[in-house]
């Protein structure tokens, strides 16, 4: 008998497609209504960090060089005060099979729906993600499907995402491109269950696995080059998956005492299911529009339960704005001769602002590059700001910057100056979205889990809600 296909009836099979399509029983590691058993979830990948650089290294992944941007460094120092100024590096992810540290995602997920016998893969993604599941599902000998959010109501894409749906096609994988809005992941799961393919989500713990090799790589190269540690990483936030994975990576290192900066565009006031907003902001991934809820909310994604939890692990959380991102994107082109596209940028931007803060001596390394082209480069992005009433010039963006009316681009690099976004409220606001969720009183040992998605204290919990 046919499966009802309508909205309400797919939604409510949700676990029982996931559970099919990823070869993991998520109800195996419920604990309670609020806490599951986080390192049993990772565990259950079943792959060790040897056995997943050596899959990686198999399909053109990992192993990039670190980079030092010499003349960023200098230029850097030249606004900070005396003796301070950190050396800035980049751990440039481009060079990845399809252009970004999401190979390492794709390449351990599609490796394993390979070993489980799926004959495809899927992926629900509107970023880089799509290309390299595509990549490595051509690599690998399996079928691949890309549903993307690309449009707003009247048919219009932002340059960016059609850059990357071009790319997918161009290696092989089918894309289904759809308007903004609740449509995304029920045509996803409808596809998902229609096909019987295997869920290559961004969220799963093979996806978050093949990060980790990301943060052990930056330890072992800093150890080799330059015979210490990093003292900071700088990780752009989108879905989280940048920051846990690299930070676990650095742990599994023993590099226990580097900080991890979690940095993302301020889209402070647009919602990004928003079909009016959709297109009037100008660069479409790093931004706090997924930062911000994925890290609250990290169970609102594509699988039970994410992998991503990334207040589990960083140390600050900055933001910085699309005009500096842009600004920087020039930069790095203009004075130290790499192209690279926008994700990276941000973290790099931020890491100019914050390498300002440290000595001389210390070591800040920005997490990835990712590849530019057609619609990433910032001529587009900019000419599309415009045709979409959005106001570009120079100035300050610190005090001008305004989300969706205008793009600020800094006058000078001295007006490069991250802000910190207030940490405590966003580990406030998960602890209090998982215990109203719920529905339930916490138990001690929910306490305790909760201390550990905000990397906190149990004290620090039973005050935030009241106990």
């Amino acid at each position: 008998m046919a499966l009802a296909k309508d909205y309400a009836s797919v939604m409510g099979r949700n676990n029982e497609i996931m559970k099919d399509a990823l070869g993991l029983d998520y109800a195996e590691f419920e604990t309670s209504p609020i806490s599951f058993d986080y390192d049993a979830l990772m565990k259950a990948t079943g792959y060790t960090l040897d056995e997943i650089e050596r899959i990686q290294g198999l399909h053109g992944v990992g192993n990039t060089p670190l980079l030092e941007l010499r003349n960023i460094t200098k230029l850097a120092r030249k606004y900070a005060k005396p003796g301070y100024g950190a050396r800035i590096f980049v751990k440039d992810e481009a060079c990845n099979a399809s252009g970004s540290f999401k190979d390492r995602r794709a390449a351990c997920a599609v490796a394993h729906a390979k070993k489980l016998g799926y004959k495809g893969v899927m992926a629900a993604t509107s970023g880089n993600y799509g290309a390299a599941v595509a990549s490595q599902a051509a690599m690998q000998g399996l079928n691949c499907i890309i549903v993307q959010e690309c449009y707003d109501s009247k048919g219009v894409g932002q340059p960016e995402i059609v850059e990357k749906a071009r790319k997918c096609e161009a290696l092989g994988a089918e894309v289904i491109q759809l308007t903004v809005g609740p449509e995304l992941f029920y045509t996803f799961l409808s596809v998902l269950e229609d096909t019987g393919y295997f869920n290559a989500s961004l969220y799963s713990p093979f996806g978050i696995a093949g990060v980790e090799t990301l943060g052990y790589e930056i330890a072992m190269q800093c150890r080799e080059k330059l015979g210490k540690d990093p003292d900071m990483v700088v990780c752009t936030n989108a879905g989280g998956g940048m920051v846990t994975g690299t930070a676990r990576g650095l742990i599994k290192a023993g590099c226990t005492n580097t900080q991890v900066v979690a940095a993302s565009i301020d889209l402070t006031g647009l919602s990004m299911a928003s079909d009016v907003d959709f297109n009037k902001k100008s660069c479409t991934t790093g931004h706090t529009g997924f930062g911000v809820p994925y890290a609250t909310d990290p169970d609102h994604s594509d699988v039970p339960r994410s992998a991503a939890r990334p207040l589990r692990y960083m140390d600050r959380y900055v933001t910085t704005t699309q005009g500096e991102v842009m600004y920087m994107t020039e930069m790095l082109a203009n004075i130290e001769g790499i192209e690279r596209g926008p994700a990276g940028n941000t973290a790099l931007a931020c890491a100019f602002s914050l390498a300002q803060e440290l000595p001389e001596d210390a070591i800040v390394v920005v997490s990835e590059t990712e590849y530019t082209g057609a619609g990433k480069h910032i001529q587009p992005q900019l000419a599309f700001a415009k045709e979409n009433g959005i106001e570009v010039r120079f100035g300050d963006p610190a005090a001008e910057d305004k989300p969706g009316t205008n793009v600020i681009l800094p006058s000078n690099p001295g007006l490069i100056k991250c802000k910190d976004a207030d940490l405590k409220h966003f580990k406030e606001s998960l602890i209090k979205k998982s215990v109203k969720k719920a529905g339930v009183e916490p138990t001690e040992a929910d306490l305790e889990f909760l201390a550990e998605e905000v990397k906190e204290d149990v004290a620090f919990v039973k005050a935030t809600l009241g106990l």
